[in-house]
């Protein structure tokens, strides 16, 4: 009977031991709590080759866990070595180890938004823009972009109209995406824009597709307003067709790179510049903004008429006065440049 009982008491102990180990192995692995300084959360990156032992170092590294050889020897557990998507994670304050550790092996990453707009005014601003959002060097960026081959195949494009291939958009891509997933999302975007009805209308009026988008590109910098770009893409075209100089002042601002200027100077017109249109005949090599679709529709749709000249309305309401004769043009230019200097616009 007593024999039975130390038997009883035996295996209540090393339950009691089992279940203390386990606990504490709960605790300090699988319960165990990070904690961030003064911070709700943070950002952890992870690159495209980083092994598990450079995910560790970098956790440690960033303060987000405390003792690396704990985290490792769950990591190991969990077969994390095997899974390790690169990106961004956001780590919560009082996140678990393992909730950390299935945050990276089942990729919940978060995606980084890219915001193409107004604000990229050239294609090295896109370049150092998108390196700085991602993992994506602008080495990796620069040598595609100045790839001839590379350009014509994806985008029937060449280097110096590379900047057409970039359309206004909001992309939501990973931080770690590499250089061929990043192209084929520009492309995605350059093809539901440039449908094979778009294509056929700027082979209609007889303008390829790049030059569609260099001169949407000075519209779009012109106006604002729908029925007004149509107009003043007809004044442009209508220069183009009589081998007049566009002189678009758009043009100007982006070979001076004046970003924001409302006022172009006589001074401006110097400067040596394929995109001074006030010197070289034609279009520009390429565009000289972000193009949206209104302004490609625009062009594609162009007013016809006999317009050779357009000036913005003394009023500043977005508006623009026409007129056929460069006499009639210059009294509207007139109205147009007291207005504004009564406004104490200077540039």
């Amino acid at each position: 009977m007593a024999k039975s009982k130390s038997k009883k008491y035996f295996f209540i102990l090393i339950v009691l031991i089992l279940g203390a180990v386990g606990y504490y192995f709960y605790l300090n692995y699988f319960a165990k709590a990070i904690h961030l300084k003064n911070k709700a959360y943070t950002y952890f990156y992870i690159e495209s080759d980083d092994e598990l032992q450079e995910v560790v170092s970098n956790l440690k590294r960033e303060d987000i866990i405390e003792d690396e050889k704990d985290f490792t020897w769950l990591a190991e557990k969990m077969k994390l070595g095997e899974e390790i998507h690169p990106g961004k994670y956001r780590i919560n304050n009082g996140m678990t180890l393992r909730q950390i550790i299935n945050l990276i092996k089942y990729n919940k990453q978060e995606k980084v938004k890219l915001f193409f707009n107004s604000q990229i005014h050239s294609i090295d601003e896109f370049i150092t823009y998108v390196a700085d959002k991602l993992e994506l060097t602008e080495g990796d960026l620069e040598n595609e972009f100045a790839d001839d081959t590379f350009l014509e195949k994806k985008f029937s494009l060449d280097p110096d109209n590379a900047f057409a291939a970039i359309i206004p958009t909001t992309l939501e891509v990973s931080w770690a995406i590499n250089k061929e997933d990043f192209f084929k999302e520009l492309k995605i975007n350059f093809d539901n824009v440039w449908s094979e009805a778009r294509k056929q209308k700027a082979k209609k009026i007889g303008y390829s597709v790049v030059d569609v988008i260099t001169l949407a590109s000075i519209v779009q910098s012109e106006s604002a307003i729908a029925s007004d770009q149509q107009k003043i893409a007809g004044v442009y075209i209508n220069r183009l067709e009589t081998n007049m100089e566009l002189q678009a002042d758009p043009t100007l601002i982006f070979a001076n790179k004046n970003w924001g200027v409302q006022r172009v100077l006589d001074e401006d017109k110097e400067i040596d510049s394929p995109y001074n249109t006030y010197k070289n005949k034609g279009l520009p090599p390429g565009p000289i903004c972000l193009v949206k679709v209104q302004a490609i529709d625009a062009v594609l749709n162009y007013t016809k008429h006999k317009y050779k000249f357009f000036c913005a309305k003394p009023e500043l309401n977005g508006y623009s006065d026409f007129s056929e004769t460069y006499e009639e043009h210059k009294k509207f230019a007139k109205a147009y440049q007291k207005a504004i200097t009564n406004k104490g616009i200077k540039r």
